[in-house]
């Protein structure tokens, strides 16, 4: 039986608390992953950071201590940035087995690989130590989650042919990006062989909750009847767009709420790949947004983990959002998402956050902005 090509993905799963990314709901996270294997989705995809290193925990006692290990898969990823020397890959490995209770990863990647981050990972014998994991049945399938240019996938995968597989974040307003060059990573996919697993197919989230102006223009869409679902979504588009490409294997999505599961289940579960019209919705949708979004931050929150300061970036950035879609300034909200975090006016301009950054955004210019924005 052909996989089915909507992945759980354990990057954004439901909190008690929204300030704090460890306090995982785990009761509704395993009503979750019920629902998911009962429709005959079997994909988990976890990573060592995720939560505040607490995804891993709960992917053990949501899925692995609950169903028998055949009856799903998972991938999760080695943390290079974290890498010092190769020592440090078995004991990041071992860990890892630990926390999610397996023997075996079906898939395992490195883990946000890029142009600087190959340097260190090529130092360190990465490659060679997934390989032997593979070999020693420790790990299915090897490959990498990659956001970078182009130019330099296509050297990684020229140098690393024994790769499976590769990761990459594909939605429909970056497709033609100069920045993320999602259609041009994809080509070099195709180029090489090898199959995608798709992150970020609604962008973290501003795919599913489209500004004003892009949702008037969707609702008209779906009212016309030229949709071919019962119930389309802003984030039903979003994720078939990524699911239609041919050598798209898996699209994963981070999904937070029963009501977010219940929705993708319903369009994957019979997948009907974007009709024209709806791939020319869009299209649409891309230049409405292109003129209304200020930051494209897909909330991922990697540039917390290296800012000295605890800066609150990605919420901040939400509110530079808010405010050129709607010239709304929200206090309250900046109150808020500032309690027990540093103020953007704080902001060393030491660069670590933007070297880390899957969407190469240019936080310490924002964060100016938003300071002046809100006065501080």
């Amino acid at each position: 039986m052909e996989e089915k090509k909507l992945g759980f993905g354990c990057m954004r799963l439901p909190l008690t608390n929204r300030e704090d990314p460890k306090s995982i709901d785990l009761p509704q996270v395993m009503q979750m992953v019920d629902l998911f294997l009962e429709h005959g989705f079997r994909y988990f995809d976890t990573a060592y950071p995720y939560h505040g290193e607490e995804s891993e925990h709960a992917v053990r006692r949501a899925l692995v201590e609950r169903y028998p290990r055949e009856s799903f898969h998972l991938a999760d990823k080695m943390p290079i940035l974290r890498v010092k020397a190769a020592e440090d890959y078995p004991r990041f490995f071992e860990e890892q087995r630990k926390r999610c209770g397996v023997e075996y990863f079906d898939s395992y990647l490195l883990h946000n690989l890029g142009c600087d981050r190959y340097v260190n990972v090529q130092k360190f014998g990465a490659f060679d130590f997934l390989a032997g994991l593979k070999q020693k049945g420790y790990v299915r399938r090897i490959g990498f989650s990659y956001h970078d240019n182009a130019e330099t996938l296509d050297r990684i995968m020229t140098d690393h042919p024994e790769v499976d597989f590769v990761q990459l974040q594909i939605n429909y307003p970056d497709w033609d990006s100069a920045v993320t060059q999602s259609a041009k990573c994809y080509a070099v996919a195709v180029k090489h062989g090898k199959p995608v697993t798709v992150m970020e197919p609604v962008k973290g989230g501003t795919l599913a909750q489209l500004p004003e102006e892009a949702q008037r223009h969707f609702d008209a869409f779906v009212q016309s009847g030229k949709g071919q679902e019962r119930h389309m979504s802003p984030a039903s588009l979003a994720i078939r767009y990524a699911a239609s490409l041919d050598h798209v294997s898996m699209v994963l999505s981070g999904m937070s709420s029963m009501d977010q599961l219940k929705d993708n289940i319903d369009f994957m579960q019979e997948f009907h790949p974007l009709t024209a019209e709806e791939r020319k919705l869009a299209e649409e949708i891309t230049e409405i947004m292109n003129r209304t979004i200020r930051v494209a931050c897909t909330g991922c929150r990697y540039c917390m983990e290296e800012c000295p300061k605890q800066i609150n970036i990605p919420d901040y950035f939400g509110l530079l959002n808010l405010h050129a879609v709607t010239g709304k300034v929200s206090n309250m909200y900046y109150q808020r998402f500032s309690m027990n975090h540093g103020k953007a006016s704080e902001c060393l301009s030491c660069g670590r956050c933007e070297r880390i950054c899957p969407q190469h955004l240019s936080i310490r210019e924002y964060l100016k902005e938003f300071s002046v924005l809100y006065s501080e």
